[in-house]
């Protein structure tokens, strides 16, 4: 019986970055995105209307997904997971692409992590996946 291969990934994230891992035969390969420069910071330094901010930060974050999401249409399966609710908010953008249909999303609620313990979440996810199928 031929397995076939899954092109599986990982994505913790929260609003300004996300660290990209991809499962493959029981290693964690990582990378990270991050929303740049720091905007939030130079917010701070200027003196801007809440509107003006507010679209530039908005166009931001559509920039970020967008990136995201050109990563994650090469997989397969794909678990997004972290403390902020930007996973959720990436998944609903995505959920209704077109593009994005064949992929199968997971998402899980965790805490801020270490890049240690993000690449064992991703590692046990995905080979429990393996062992129940």
């Amino acid at each position: 019986m031929e397995m076939k291969s899954l092109k599986q990934l990982g994505v913790w994230m929260d609003h300004s970055k996300a660290n990209i891992m991809e499962y493959s035969n029981e290693e964690v390969i990582s990378i990270s995105l991050k929303l740049t420069p720091a905007f939030s910071e130079q917010v701070q330094n200027l003196k801007m209307n809440e509107s003006l901010i507010h679209n530039k930060e908005q166009n931001k974050q559509n920039d970020f997904y967008s990136k995201l999401g050109d990563i994650i249409n090469d997989y397969n399966e794909v678990l997004l997971f972290g403390p902020t609710n930007a996973k959720s908010e990436l998944f609903n953008r995505l959920k209704d692409d077109l593009q994005f249909k064949k992929i199968k999303f997971e998402i899980r609620v965790t805490d801020k992590l270490t890049e240690n313990q993000q690449r064992a979440f991703v590692k046990d996810f995905f080979r429990e996946r393996e062992t129940s199928n």
